[in-house]
């Protein structure tokens, strides 16, 4: 499945039943280089766009919001482990934040494709 986008700058991919979440590379550039992370914990549930995390820069800090419903199945390990940077050289590879098991797949519908999410962001 491609790439969704939230207005807040979130982003899920689907691989298999697990979906993946970070931010965007535009998050991470208007972020500047990050200084701090927290990732909710294995088991935690949460709605769509409920706080699920937060990253902290130089500049500013920002919540992470869920952009689907569902479980945490996992959490970044190089994150946890306050490898920091990796939000801002592979926003979204490897410095992805969280895997979780969606509760209701239909949500992925609502978000933005790679081209609406390039439009919103243009407009900013």
């Amino acid at each position: 499945m491609t790439t969704r986008y939230t207005k807040d700058h979130e982003w899920v991919r689907m691989e298999g039943d697990i979906a993946i979440i970070g931010i965007s590379a535009y998050a991470a550039e208007q972020l500047g280089d990050v200084v701090y992370a927290e990732l909710p914990a294995i088991g935690k549930s949460f709605k769509q766009g409920d706080d699920m995390a937060v990253v902290e820069s130089a500049k500013t800090a920002s919540d992470v919001y869920a952009p689907i419903s569902g479980e945490i199945v996992a959490a970044n390990d190089a994150i946890k482990n306050e490898n920091w940077e990796i939000i801002n050289q592979s926003p979204q590879g490897d410095g992805w934040f969280v895997k979780i098991k969606p509760s209701n797949k239909s949500e992925l519908d609502a978000l933005m494709d790679e081209a609406a999410y390039a439009e919103y962001v243009k407009g900013l």
